[in-house]
């Protein structure tokens, strides 16, 4: 566990040392203000309007009206945004040339790999900071429910983590970091629109597929909702992504 700690605050130092982890909580931060900004001021908007037309403002659910879509969208700015987090997971060390080093360390190949995904983890943790810090004020001027709330961002906890663990195995892939954050980004989308097929096929088939789909097994945790499939959905893929990764890792030994 040492090891795998030591190592997560030094690839965690290297995303500070570069400008990607600048340029990540900085995109992530306006983006979701803006979202937040516009989700409370239709909020502020439906109220006053209500209160003029019927003289009373309406019983609204602020989880319903404003926190849950905001949920929604933080797990569409992180489709976008983790790709730039695991793109140099390991292309970066494959280009520089430090893989071998790593590789011939006495390092364990899943403490490397763990210590790489526990510093994407802590970095995306930052992500959700901001988004919690923006949502906290909800509390000085209303009561939204907190037990829904925290089983959202368990939620984005576990899609952010099944995110990584996919995003680090693409990145053993290759060396140039562009490469793998484009055929990270291409595997995030097809899982996140697998769910369409449910429009065009009931067959058993169709059925699978989507079940496959990120997006399928987000929602009930942006409503509040946890259920156990849905969770086991979760650490089936970051186990998957672990496990390819490490495989990966003994394919690169071998070639060494």
């Amino acid at each position: 566990m040492k090891n795998i700690w030591v190592l997560a605050q030094r690839e965690l130092k290297g995303y500070f040392a570069s400008s990607i982890a600048y340029i990540v909580l900085a995109m992530f931060a306006v983006i979701f203000g803006y979202f937040f900004y516009s989700a409370t001021a239709i909020f502020v908007d439906y109220s006053m309007r209500s209160m003029m037309q019927r003289g009373m403002a309406p019983p609204v659910n602020l989880n319903d009206f404003i926190i849950r879509p905001l949920l929604m969208n933080v797990s569409v700015i992180v489709l976008f945004l983790m790709p730039m987090i695991t793109m140099r997971l390991f292309a970066e060390e494959k280009r520089s040339g430090t893989i071998e080093l790593l590789m011939t360390s006495p390092l364990r190949d899943i403490e490397i790999i763990l210590g790489k995904w526990l510093a994407a983890m802590l970095l995306y943790l930052c992500l959700l900071g901001i988004s919690a810090l923006n949502i906290l004020v909800l509390f000085l001027h209303g009561r939204p429910d907190w037990r829904a709330l925290l089983v959202g961002y368990l939620g984005l906890l576990l899609l952010g983590a099944a995110f990584l663990g996919l995003g680090s195995f693409v990145s053993t892939l290759t060396k140039n970091q562009i490469v793998a954050a484009s055929l990270t980004f291409g595997v995030f989308l097809m899982l996140w629109v697998l769910d369409w097929v449910t429009s065009y096929s009931t067959t058993t088939l169709g059925k699978v597929v989507a079940y496959l789909s990120i997006t399928t097994h987000f929602e009930p945790f942006a409503k509040g909702v946890l259920e156990l499939k849905d969770a086991i959905y979760y650490l089936s893929v970051i186990f998957l992504g672990i496990f390819l990764t490490a495989r990966s890792m003994e394919s690169l030994r071998w070639r060494a």
